[in-house]
């Protein structure tokens, strides 16, 4: 699948970013949010659709969970929903570069743009420290105080050069080189410094409220993003209009940091990547291999209903193949080197699309077979820098759930609304509601035909609108060989995710001579779609530790139900009542040789979804006491209500 080939991108990461920080984020997801408990009790959309979807309060009170709703909610704005805010924060940049400049007289500027929650801005100088950020931010304060006014200047290129000749600004220079528009337009802060920018900025310092503004982090990133170039400063910064938004937007950190997937990966023994094998290979734990089988499981099953047929394809093949596909001409920088074997090239590989191909071309097709769905959960292997890798999110080998459609053209519409019908059944699975949809047209370098094209693009938009899915127009963002669908999903922070694509192909089926025979027993070519639902069981995976903060609904729990004897007394009874659950699917442990108390905190700690106490009475009685992290204490019960109780909640997909 083409489509997770761009660096598995995803609105959290910045390719030319060295080392990544939770800071450094750009995803913009803010539509309400709200102040700490010590500030103000967050509100209970907070947690969006996942908290919505739960029937209790983690607390477990019903009191708290209305007093939560009727809470006063902070609403952050966006650089698109806020001219005043993008005024603010671009002239942050500048500030700060001043206040940089001030400090350090040796630091050379290059540049500094907004980003969706602040700015930043690229320094070559000496490495910093968090001491040196403060020092800057009571700089910028100090100019800020001062209200020094922004003034726009237009000037020729002629005297743009001389002016950054004169204070020796080379990176200025080669950013002077880009500019394509006359006149040059230059923005001085006061009569003190400035920089060749287009605006816009707000009308003077005083405008912002310096404590609303704060310097998250520092971090390496290369100029223009090479390797080749030196490797700068850029320092972080994030601003808003006043300061209940940054407390908002601090506490919407911490709560980002809290839910981390390789903290909690960690913590809750779910996953790893060990230096002894290499960056970015991922080993899936006991637990987290769980987790995986009950992903794939889910994904298999709906596919079943879909009428797709299983694959099962190579790692590997001859290079000859990918250069047939393209790849080894477009996409040669994200391949890993080949590898030699009996004089023949062969090359790991960085998607399963030609394995699907020549499965399809095996024999002889007729119109009647078509459509023909074939999908696989397909391990491909892409390489990343160092720099870039980010636990489950950026990897160099994960696994795609990937699938193929070849069909007519007269059916490339109802295939795209069952693509889309299946991707929804899917993420609701998973609680995934929120959707942000793209539909990407025909970019200026493409292959196929006016007339295809106008096809694809209106059998994909007719599909959305039966579908009744709100979307918006990416003009000239689709792939060179077809128009695409991309889907990117809301988790419980707002943050948005790409996951799903739907993508049509003309480029492939000619590149492969694919054929079938049409009624009057003539060749013809079949349309090519490409999907995914989830991208990849890696990075579905911690978005999903991320979206649940490690607290799984009871389906999807490594661990369903712990047992918990008060005394070693009881442990062999414990023990039948784990087999007993396991016997009937319920995925269930047995934990002893502490005390209650401690046996209790440590499977919270671990996130276990139900407790069964068993002590002297419960043994005698052959009765269990469950303890439910969603809903508190649920009593005493029978063995066999405990199961049944269990079995309705995950067939539910409910908690319990």
């Amino acid at each position: 699948m083409d489509v997770v080939l761009s660096r598995m991108a995803s609105a959290s990461f910045s390719p030319s970013i060295f080392h990544f920080s939770s800071a450094q984020s750009s995803i913009s997801p803010f539509r309400s949010f709200a102040l700490p408990p010590s500030r103000r009790r967050i509100s209970s959309s907070l947690l969006g659709s996942m908290a919505a979807d739960r029937t209790m309060a983690v607390a477990g009170t019903e009191s708290s969970t209305q007093e939560e709703k009727q809470e006063e909610r902070i609403v952050l704005p966006t650089n698109e929903s806020s001219e005043t805010l993008l005024r603010i924060r671009h002239t942050c940049a500048h500030v700060m570069a001043m206040a940089v400049q001030k400090i350090f007289k040796d630091s050379k500027v290059t540049v500094g743009p907004w980003i969706d929650n602040g700015f930043f801005y690229d320094f070559d100088m000496d490495p910093l420290t968090d001491r040196d950020l403060k020092r800057i931010k009571k700089e910028m304060d100090r100019i800020i105080r001062r209200n020094l006014p922004l003034v726009r200047e237009e000037v020729s290129r002629d005297e743009a050069r001389k002016r950054i000749m004169a204070i020796n600004e080379p990176y200025k220079l080669e950013i002077l080189d880009g500019i394509k528009e006359e006149p040059i337009t230059i923005y001085h802060i006061g009569n003190e410094w400035w920089d060749l920018c287009a605006g816009p900025h707000v009308e003077s310092t005083g405008k912002m409220n310096k404590n609303a503004i704060e310097l998250e982090s520092v971090a390496g990133a290369y100029w223009r993003g090479d390797e080749s170039k030196p490797m700068l400063q850029r320092i972080y910064g994030t601003a808003w209009e006043n300061e209940e938004q940054l407390k908002a937007y601090i506490h919407f950190k911490e709560e980002a940091k809290r839910r981390d997937h390789r903290r909690l990966g960690q913590d809750l023994d779910l996953f790893s990547i060990q230096d002894g094998a290499g960056g970015g290979l991922v080993f899936w734990h006991p637990k987290g291999a769980t987790v995986r089988h009950i992903i794939e499981e889910s994904w298999r099953k709906v596919h079943i209903q879909h009428d797709y047929q299983f694959l099962y394809t190579p790692h590997v093949a001859k290079a000859d193949l990918w250069k047939i596909s393209g790849h080894l001409d477009f996409y040669k920088e994200n391949m890993f080197d080949q590898m030699d074997i009996e004089d023949e090239l062969y090359q790991l590989r960085p998607m399963n699309c030609p394995y699907h191909i020549l499965f399809y071309k095996r024999k002889r097709q007729s119109y009647r077979d078509l459509p023909i769905r074939v999908a696989e959960l397909g391990t491909v292997y892409r390489y990343e820098l160092s720099g870039s890798l980010h636990g489950l999110f950026r990897v160099r080998g994960f696994t795609q759930d990937d699938a193929h459609i070849f069909c007519l053209d007269s059916q490339i519409k109802d295939e795209i609304s069952g693509v889309l019908g299946l991707t929804e059944e899917i993420l609701l699975q998973f609680g995934f509601k929120k959707y942000e949809v793209n539909l990407s047209t025909r970019p200026e370098k493409s292959v196929g035909t006016d007339d295809v094209w106008e096809k694809a693009t209106n059998a994909l938009r007719d599909a959305l609108d039966d579908k009744g899915w709100a979307y918006q127009i990416d003009d000239g963002g689709g792939a060179f060989y077809g128009p695409k669908i991309d889907i990117k999903i809301e988790d419980a922070l707002g943050r948005k995710w790409q996951c799903s694509t739907v993508q049509v192909d003309f480029n492939l089926p000619e590149r492969f001579d694919l054929s079938y025979i049409d009624s009057n027993s003539e060749k013809k070519k079949p349309i090519m779609i490409h999907r995914a639902v989830l991208g990849s069981l890696e990075r579905f995976f911690g978005i999903l530790i991320e979206n649940y903060a490690g607290d799984f609904p009871l389906w999807i729990a490594p661990i369903q139900a712990r047992v918990l004897p008060v005394t070693d007394s009881e442990v062999k009874y414990c023990s039948e009542i784990v087999s007993k659950l396991k016997s009937v699917g319920i995925r269930a442990d047995l934990c002893h040789g502490e005390r209650l108390p401690k046996l209790i905190r440590n499977a919270e700690k671990q996130k276990i979804p139900l407790m069964a106490v068993v002590g002297p009475k419960e043994h005698e009685n052959e009765t269990v006491t469950i303890r439910s992290r969603f809903c508190g204490e649920l009593g005493t019960m029978s063995i066999e209500d405990f199961i049944l109780k269990i079995q309705l909640a995950v067939e539910n997909r409910t908690f319990l």
